[in-house]
């Protein structure tokens, strides 16, 4: 069983910044792929951004140039450096892993953002 333990949600202003955090209760190297997914009130779950073990980084476009998706090995932990946020990223943060075609998730965290 791998858990995920997400941390660094919090209420910001527009243009401000956070850093969420997730770490993983296994070696992260056996995870496929790390990712960050969002859900705000009324929507779906979005895709937000993704790095593999090779360190491929993938993101969604309304997040670009904005978000950054990194990770520590040795801490077998993501991070999700958000900067200039906007009102509209106001959501749920959710940690994923992929590991041999299972999908692991975090319980969440809460960003809003203020305008």
């Amino acid at each position: 069983q791998v858990q995920l333990v997400e941390s660094g949600g919090d209420l910001v202003q527009a243009g401000g910044s956070l850093r969420l955090s997730c770490t993983v209760s296994r070696n992260i190297l056996s995870m496929n792929a790390m990712a960050w997914y969002r859900q705000a009130p009324g929507k779906q779950r979005e895709l937000v951004a993704t790095i593999t073990n090779s360190g491929y980084t993938n993101y969604v476009d309304s997040v670009k140039g904005r978000f950054t998706i990194s990770r520590n090995n040795a801490r077998n932990t993501v991070y999700l450096q958000m900067n200039s946020l906007k009102p509209e990223d106001t959501a749920v943060y959710y940690c994923n892993g992929k590991r041999l075609n299972l999908d692991y998730w975090g319980q969440g965290t809460q960003v809003t953002v203020s305008s």
